[in-house]
Parts: C-alpha cells; structure tokens; sequence
C-alpha cells in the first residue's frame, strides 16, 4: 500500500491513518464512525445492496471514492475506494 500511495504523492501519514477525530455538525451527537478501505466502490455498494443494506450517500473525493452504507442492523459505515489524482 505504501508503495503504490508513493507513486502518486499521497500526503504524509495517508496510509498510516487508523483513526480520524473530526468535527461534528451542531445538533448532532458524538459517535464512532468506521470506514472501511475496498478496492472498488461501486461493486461493494452493489453488493451491500444485495445483501440488504442500504447505500445512504456516495461521494467522490480528491484522493477516494466513498460509499456511506448502512447493514440491514442500522449500522453505518463507509467504503472508501482509493482514487489518486491524476495529471
């Protein structure tokens, strides 16, 4: 992972990264939130919705393509796919 992260300038840290503290919208409550690295977005929110999850939101990032999903338990998550930029 590191070697290929190289190859494209990834920030410092970028594959070292287990745990993020970001901040929360007004109104809304602490919680835990896991994201999840895979190696094609859109298959994986394909495949959660086959197996009866739900994908809530999907975003394109600079460096990620992010699926938010939720299990058929009301769990959340995110998948998040690794797109470097390019050019």
């Amino acid at each position: 992972m590191r070697t290929r992260q190289s190859e494209f300038a990834a920030p410092p840290g970028f594959a070292d990264a287990v745990a993020w503290i970001v901040p929360i919208g007004t109104g809304r409550t602490p919680h835990w939130h896991v994201t999840f690295a895979v190696a094609d977005r859109d298959r994986t929110a394909l495949n959660a919705e086959r197996l009866g999850g739900r994908v809530l939101r999907q975003a394109d990032t600079w460096w990620t393509r992010e699926a938010l999903i939720q299990d058929p338990q009301g769990a959340v998550f995110t998948a998040s796919q690794f797109t470097p930029p390019t050019g």
